[in-house]
């Protein structure tokens, strides 16, 4: 759920026509950090996501 607020936030933004790099990719840098979070501690993520 927390992916698909990112995604309406990011939508959101590009509609106000707001700055890309301080207001547009910063969810998209979050959304990054939560699924890195979850792939380092829950395993069926890292199957799911095979990075190595």
């Amino acid at each position: 759920m927390l992916t698909g607020y990112f995604g309406g936030v990011i939508a959101t933004h590009v509609r106000m026509d707001n700055a890309l790099f301080s207001h547009i990719l910063f969810p998209v840098y979050l959304a990054v950090f939560t699924w890195g979070g979850l792939w380092l501690k829950d395993e069926n993520v890292s199957k799911l996501f095979p990075f190595y």
